[in-house]
């Protein structure tokens, strides 16, 4: 090997890219005066593609592996201006390497609440998040339509077009789709290969293909939430008087190392027991308007009342009828009652309308 041989064979050019970063999607190889010597070596790795550039317009793409730039192995190098100096002066051509690897993680969500109309709720506002991932199916189509002779295309400047895609198709989806608020969590999965469908041809037109779609979730304003906790506390609670006599039962430990023991508590616990069974009734059974298909009205200008007798609702009852339950004993001071116009239950003895019920109530019999 003559001294020319072994210079020329030193200055081959070698055409190659290491990405050192995780959201570059084109990198435009450096050249001088973009000047490539004919038979330089193009080396592309795994995760990657070379687009050629030859005056402005795509050549070719080149995906993995290592090619040699000559008129085997790139016909047009033999059109290109320049080689009236012969096939071994340098040509000018850009390359452009294209990171084809997923790029996954990608955070999406709406920035402002969807409103939309639920069957069960009325008007809502939901908002939604998940992730997505890419990856560059046309380099050529990506370098033609978006990225342009940036040196550089990263992530970010595509990320916010990409968003936007998806929150628009989302919110057209979740509008037609008539699917009830608390039946989502179940059709996650559904509704992001829906999605995912819609968009895809987006994608497409930017030479990107969508991998994977997720909607991670979807949740409605803390105010309804809250809303939503109370209504399920209540479904947990169940019967109010069984949940009452536990709490009573389960308060007897701390009151008997209170000062005065059981003893001072025992009042409180006792009445604690007597009314829950008429706070029970009366909060799952409030009185109803007589209904006057089965019922006739009251006589105008009497007041009737109910009576909370033995943990049940008993009545209506007219003067009279209140009178005779005196009488027997039934009907004391402290009974509960209710009418028509009255905020809630109220001791028998606090309502001024049956005070004369009681003055007019025979005396306790002598103790023997």
């Amino acid at each position: 090997m003559n001294m020319w041989a072994k210079v020329r064979g030193e200055l081959i050019d070698i055409i190659q890219w290491t990405d050192d970063s995780n959201d570059t999607l084109i990198y435009r190889f450096e050249r001088y005066g973009n000047q490539i010597k004919f038979g330089a070596k193009l080396t592309v790795r795994e995760g990657q593609a070379a687009v050629f550039i030859n005056e402005g317009k795509i050549a070719d793409v080149f995906y993995p592996g290592m090619y040699t730039l000559e008129t085997r192995n790139l016909p047009v190098l033999s059109t290109m201006q320049g080689w009236k100096y012969g096939f071994n002066s340098p040509f000018l051509a850009e390359v452009y390497f294209c990171s084809t690897r997923q790029f996954t993680d990608l955070k999406w969500g709406t920035q402002k609440p969807i409103i939309l109309r639920d069957a069960e709720f009325g008007p809502v506002r939901l908002r939604a998040f998940g992730t997505y991932a890419i990856s560059v199916k046309d380099p050529a189509v990506l370098l033609r339509r978006i990225s342009g002779t940036d040196s550089r295309f990263t992530l970010d400047e595509i990320v916010n077009q990409l968003r936007n895609f998806i929150l628009s198709r989302f919110a057209d989806m979740m509008g037609e789709s008539k699917i009830a608020v608390l039946d989502l969590a179940s059709r996650y999965k559904e509704l992001g290969d829906s999605l995912a469908d819609q968009i895809e041809s987006e994608f497409q037109n930017y030479g990107l293909d969508l991998v994977t779609l997720l909607i991670e979730n979807i949740s409605l304003p803390s105010e309804v939430e809250r809303a939503l906790d109370r209504r399920t506390s209540m479904g947990v609670v169940g019967n109010l008087s069984e949940y009452t006599s536990f709490n009573v039962a389960d308060s007897i430990p701390s009151a008997a190392g209170n000062p005065g023991g059981l003893a001072a508590a025992g009042a409180g616990i006792g009445f604690g027991v007597a009314m829950a069974g008429p706070v029970s009734q009366a909060v799952s059974n409030p009185p109803q308007p007589s209904n006057p298909s089965k019922t006739p009205p009251p006589i105008p200008g009497t007041t009737q009342y109910f009576l909370a007798l033995g943990g049940r609702q008993e009545g209506p009852f007219t003067m009279s009828g209140l009178r005779s339950h005196v009488a027997s004993g039934n009907l004391t001071m402290q009974t509960l009652v209710w009418s028509e116009g009255m905020a809630q239950w109220e001791p028998a003895g606090k309502v001024p309308a049956l005070e004369t019920l009681f003055a007019d109530a025979p005396p306790s019999p002598p103790a023997a």
